[in-house]
């Protein structure tokens, strides 16, 4: 069975990359060793700070794409674990009273 990563490096500049790959090793070698001109390029050195599997790519894709669309604080929240930040970030700007019902770590991402 193959494996899907989504991965987010912090860069020699503090700011931060999400990526997705099918070979997380390989892909960060990558990455350290600069053979694709891309966004860490000239961001270099990088560090892993979280990553996580996926049994699909379309599922890794979803994630990378939705934790791009996330302000920097609720990145840091994920990479930290900090899990009531999260939840206290993912309400956003709605604003929305919590019910206390079915707040879960996996259905976090969903919003």
């Amino acid at each position: 069975m193959m494996v899907f990563w989504v991965y987010i490096l912090e860069c020699a500049d503090k700011s931060y990359y999400i990526g997705h790959t099918d070979n997380l090793e390989k892909r960060l070698y990558e990455h350290e060793q600069n053979l694709f001109k891309c966004y860490t390029s000239k961001r270099l050195p990088v560090r892993l700070v979280y990553s996580c599997e996926f049994e699909t790519r379309e599922d890794a894709l979803a994630r990378e794409r939705q934790i791009k669309g996330w302000s920097r604080r609720k990145k840091q929240a994920l990479i930290a674990g900090d899990w009531s930040s999260l939840v206290d970030y993912s309400k956003g700007r709605a604003n929305h009273p919590s019910t206390g019902s079915g707040r879960t770590e996996e259905n976090l991402f969903l919003e």
